[in-house]
């Protein structure tokens, strides 16, 4: 009589299983965190699993269709979860470039002014151009 190897045979599907499960999850982890489209046939195609098996595991089926559709809403490119500002973040982003922006028109006044004079500074220095023998020319 043959060797019952069944027990064998059934903690090696286990295994297997478990495998292909836990490969699932952590492409769709990889697939969200770099803000790439999730759809049955990407996450089969990076996990190396069949697309048969991720219909037949509900909660994988569910987490795929719950990212398949978040990715659709997301405008093209989808930004990556880590990587999106907060609203926040964007207020402060925006008031720190109006202060910047006050700052170097506060500059460019400044060195405008420090330029005219410097210019008109130099014409007065210039031989022939003072304000007497200017006016000495035109008269």
């Amino acid at each position: 009589m043959p060797a019952d190897n069944s027990g064998h045979l059934a903690a090696t599907a286990r295994r297997r299983h478990e495998l292909a499960r836990s490969k699932t999850i952590r492409t769709l982890r990889e697939l969200h965190k770099a803000g790439a489209p999730v759809s049955f046939e990407a996450v089969a195609r990076h996990a190396v699993v069949s697309r048969a098996f991720l219909y037949t595991q509900p909660d994988l089926r569910a987490e795929i269709e719950r990212l398949r559709d978040a990715t659709r809403r997301a405008p093209a490119p989808a930004i990556p979860a880590s990587q999106r500002a907060s609203d926040a973040s964007l207020l402060a982003r925006l008031q720190a470039a109006t202060e910047r922006v006050r700052r170097l028109t506060e500059e460019n006044d400044k060195l405008r002014h420090r330029l005219a004079h410097a210019l008109g500074d130099r014409r007065a220095s210039q031989p022939g151009h003072g304000t007497d023998s200017g006016h000495e020319h035109h008269a």
